[in-house]
Formats: structure tokens, C-alpha cells, sequence
């Protein structure tokens, strides 16, 4: 499966963003034989200050960014994960929406785990989602969804790995700082040792965010990684990776603690 990653910095204007993302978009095509593309979290909107009221600025489902999303996914003949912020009657969701090729919205993440850490508190601001692990069919291939803070909760990765995902999704709004970067790479790294598959990951860049979009394979290595500016980086994602390194390294079935055989006394 051949993965695009978009790494862009989102505005606090959502029609700008729309057009940013068509424009940056406009340099993949059908003849790149992509089955999935990737854009960060909160690519509709961007977070802003932490004193911006996220719920006028959120979509419904159907409204201008996911229409956007599908005339995209149908153009390339691709699958498309975003993030935007999802409308409610109260609080929105961080939202990934999921089109499929054909311009139809397959399924919805509404991230778990807010961040409320380092000093940030988005459970002010948003809602969280229901405790389900989402894994979506891309090609083929089970595909986990994950959003930015996700990230730092293995449990969630391993949940997704159970209900059959090969590959790992996580677009994020990894917001820069003393030693993120080292957590992002680390992290990211760690799932994909852990759980012997691939991670995949888009983020947003520019000033506030960390960037360093990449794709590391179920051996822990970094195939593809981008800079702190707005690039897309693409990689292939074999699934035979994922067949030989669960061979050689067979953790997942050696595993004797798990929520369905609880330790005894």
C-alpha cells in the first residue's frame, strides 16, 4: 500500500485552510498510485489560542472540509484521513473522518485521550470520544486510527492490534517544546517495535508544531521523515514487513498478560 503523509500548518481560517489543502494536494495525482493519504490533525481549523471557542467554528460531516476530503479522495482514487472539528450541539470532537475513493464518508475516530498535559487542558474545549478502537479497511489492509496524544497510551495501540490493524494511522498537532521531538520519534518508534507494525504519522508543522511527519516499519526503523515545513513524504507499506517481522519476533503471540486471560493467584 502506498502511503502519503501531508504535513502542512493549519490556519484559524477555515477557507483558507481548504484552499492551502487543495493547493498542496494538487501535487499528487491518480498516476502516484496511492491508497491512502494522510493529513494531520485539525487540518480544517487549527487549535488557535487556548482562549478560542473551538464549537462556532466546527463542521457537521456533510459541510465544506469533508466535501472537500472527498472531491480529493476521488480525484487520486484514494482513501483520505483528516482531523477536523466536529460539530455537536455542545462541545465539538477532534474528529478523523475517513473517505473512501469513491467520495463517501467510510467511518469517524473522535479522539480519546484530550490533552491535558504540559500545561494544556483540551478536555476545556473539546469532547472526548467513546472508548472503541476504530480500525478502517484500506486496500485491503486493516489500518488502526489514532490521534496525536493517543500516541502516549500503548494501551490504545495494543487494542487496535487485537481488533486486527496492521498498520497504525496517527495524524497530530504535536505541539513543539523542549524534548517533544524526542518523544514523537521515541513513541512512535515504540509502537511500531512493540506491536510489529507499521506507524504512519502526519503533522502538522510550522512554528508551534513539531513537523517531523514520518513512517517507521514493524522493525522500529524511520523509512521516510520530514522536515518542520509543509511537504508531503510518501513510502510503501509492505504487508509482508509485518508477516516476517511477527515471524521473527513473535511478541504478540507470546504475550501471557492481556485484559482476556487476567492473571491468577
Amino acid at each position: 500500500m502506498r502511503v502519503a503523509l501531508v504535513q502542512l500548518a493549519a490556519d484559524i481560517d477555515a477557507a483558507a485552510n481548504r484552499d492551502a489543502i487543495t493547493a498542496q494536494l494538487a501535487g499528487l495525482g491518480p498516476d502516484d498510485g496511492l491508497g491512502l493519504v494522510v493529513l494531520p490533525e485539525a487540518s480544517m481549523h487549527d487549535f488557535g489560542s487556548p482562549d478560542l471557542d473551538l464549537a462556532p467554528v466546527a463542521e457537521p460531516l456533510d459541510g465544506p472540509f469533508v466535501q472537500m476530503i472527498a472531491a480529493e479522495a476521488v480525484r487520486l482514487g484514494a482513501t483520505i484521513v483528516a482531523g477536523m472539528f466536529e460539530r455537536t450541539d455542545g462541545l465539538p470532537f477532534n474528529t478523523l473522518v475517513v473517505v473512501g475513493p469513491d467520495g463517501v464518508l467510510r467511518r469517524t475516530y473522535r479522539k480519546i485521550h484530550l490533552y491535558d498535559s504540559f500545561g494544556y487542558r483540551e478536555s476545556e474545549r473539546l469532547l472526548p470520544g467513546d472508548i472503541e478502537p476504530v480500525v478502517i479497511d484500506v486496500d485491503g489492509r486493516p489500518v488502526g486510527l489514532m490521534t496525536c496524544y493517543d500516541l502516549r497510551f500503548p494501551e490504545l495501540a495494543r487494542a487496535l492490534v487485537d481488533a486486527g490493524a496492521e498498520t497504525l494511522v496517527v495524524p497530530a498537532a504535536w505541539v513543539a517544546g523542549e524534548r517533544k521531538l524526542d518523544h514523537w520519534r521515541t513513541l512512535l518508534t515504540a509502537r511500531a517495535i512493540e506491536n510489529t507494525v507499521h506507524v504512519a504519522a502526519a503533522a502538522q508543522g510550522g512554528d508551534r508544531y513539531t513537523g517531523h511527519s514520518l513512517v517507521v516499519d514493524p522493525w522500529g526503523s524511520i523509512v521516510v521523515e520530514a522536515g518542520s515545513g509543509s511537504e508531503i513524504v510518501q513510502a510503501t507499506l509492505e504487508a509482508d514487513d509485518v508477516a516476517r517481522a511477527r515471524d521473527v519476533n513473535p511478541s504478540l503471540a507470546n504475550r501471557r498478560l492481556d485484559r482476556k486471560t487476567p492473571p491468577t493467584s
